[in-house]
């Protein structure tokens, strides 16, 4: 199993409620672009990812795809279709290959009655992705392309980053040593993440480049400075 992102569902739960959890289901292997929920279909099953990431997006009216969020191991997918009876809300789908606790509906309301204190822990999950929607509406009235992007890498480099280090660096970067983000999204993708063009974020890159923040190439993307980005991104 991949390392864990910090404060996952599955890392805030006790080993002995891991365990439960684990016993009620079966791990499922997912190829690069598989997809593991599709939006509108009725709930059968929630995933626990546990290796990979995966994306969930919506598709937009007039084409394309509007990127919702980048989960990573440990995250828990599918929750609130088996929890309201629903249809899905957003398809998901794998960025990389990965790898899924896959838990039928029954098994998970089962689960979730079985250990209480499990229902609070995905109360404090479900409002913390509220707040984080609120606080993407409110950006998208503040800030140009350029910023929103900004906003999006420092979320990748914080997450998926790596330190890397560079000639620069190794001579002294007043903005201390770079990050190489090791999710590859492309530039499509990220206009669909931050409610643009790929032109304006094509162009939004360059910008970025310019200030010597970011370094990008085939399957690359490296921050050079990442103080500068937060700067920026507010």
């Amino acid at each position: 199993m991949s390392a864990l992102e910090p404060g996952s569902f599955l890392a805030e739960l006790t080993p002995a409620e891991r365990g439960d959890l684990e016993s009620r289901g079966r791990v499922r292997d997912f190829a690069r672009g598989d997809t593991l929920f599709v939006e509108g279909e009725h709930s059968s099953w929630v995933a626990v990812l546990l290796r990979g990431r995966v994306k969930a997006f919506s598709y937009r009216e007039h084409g394309g795809e509007a990127l919702l969020a980048v989960r990573g191991p440990g995250a828990l997918l599918g929750e609130v279709a088996a929890i309201d009876g629903l249809p899905r809300s957003a398809t998901v789908a794998a960025l990389e290959p990965a790898q899924a606790l896959a838990i039928t509906s029954d098994e998970f309301m089962a689960f979730l009655q079985a250990h209480g204190r499990v229902s609070i822990i995905i109360m404090r999950m479900l409002c913390q992705r509220w707040r984080d929607a609120d606080r993407k509406r409110v950006e998208f009235g503040m800030f140009d392309a350029t910023g929103r992007v900004a906003q999006r890498l420092v979320e990748l480099a914080e997450r998926f980053g790596q330190p890397y280090e560079s000639r620069a660096d190794a001579a002294g970067r007043a903005g201390g040593q770079s990050v190489r983000i090791t999710l590859n999204l492309s530039q499509e993708e990220l206009a669909g993440w931050v409610g643009a063009s790929r032109e304006a974020v094509s162009k939004a890159l360059r910008t970025l480049r310019r200030h010597g923040w970011i370094e990008t190439g085939r399957r690359r993307l490296i921050v050079h400075d990442l103080q500068a980005l937060r700067r920026h991104a507010r």
